[in-house]
């Protein structure tokens, strides 16, 4: 039988529980394939519990997203007061591939499995918000170094050359996710391929 729920401390490690167990559901089976019920039985409570907390399962994925998008941004704030604006996307890109590596199980939710469109109507993240934003932290740090006139002259859109700075990111971190343990790759070490990947996307991009 599950404990009972005396305070707001019980409540809250409730929910941090519920989200534990959605997020893993989620990642394990496909989010379409979970049903609140499934996620109420992993954690050993009702499905009524759970709607006490979140209306619906698209309410809770949102949760779930939420509360790891926003561990990401936080994770960079100090990054974000480095002065050198190379630096401070190098170190960006660091900290994100860090987060990734450590947080495997929260990456492949937020970047690796399909899902709806974040509904704006629920969410607590404030896009734009670079408090709240990890994206927005490298728009923010990538115009900067666009208008300091740092990238090459013929490259005209910020938009494209921060998505392609994440893109880059992603493509190494996704495959050591997921193929990180295959015996037949003979993976180089992961550090040496972030570092590769970003020196020659900033060479090919920087004047």
């Amino acid at each position: 039988m599950p404990p009972k729920i005396k305070s707001a401390k019980d409540r809250e490690q409730l929910r941090a529980l519920i989200l534990e167990a959605a997020r893993t559901l989620f990642v394990e089976r496909g989010i379409e394939a979970v049903s609140m019920r499934e996620i109420a039985k992993q954690i050993n409570y009702s499905a009524t519990t759970l709607y006490n907390y979140f209306e619906d399962k698209e309410a809770l994925l949102q949760a779930v997203c939420d509360a790891d998008f926003l561990v990401l941004a936080s994770s960079m704030r100090e990054i974000m007061q480095i002065p050198d604006l190379i630096q401070r996307i190098r170190a960006l890109c660091q900290g994100y591939a860090h987060f990734a590596l450590h947080h495997p199980n929260h990456y492949r939710l937020m970047f690796m499995t399909p899902r709806p469109p974040c509904n704006l109507d629920i969410t607590r993240i404030e896009q734009g918000n670079t408090e709240q934003d990890a994206y927005a932290q490298l728009q923010e740090v990538v115009r900067a170094a666009f208008a300091a006139e740092l990238f090459r002259a013929d490259l005209n859109d910020s938009e494209l050359i921060a998505q392609t700075l994440w893109a880059g990111v992603h493509g190494v971190c996704s495959l050591q996710i997921a193929l990180g343990r295959e015996i037949w790759m003979q993976w180089t070490a992961i550090e040496a391929r972030l570092t590769l990947m970003q020196d020659a996307l900033l060479r090919g991009l920087l004047r």
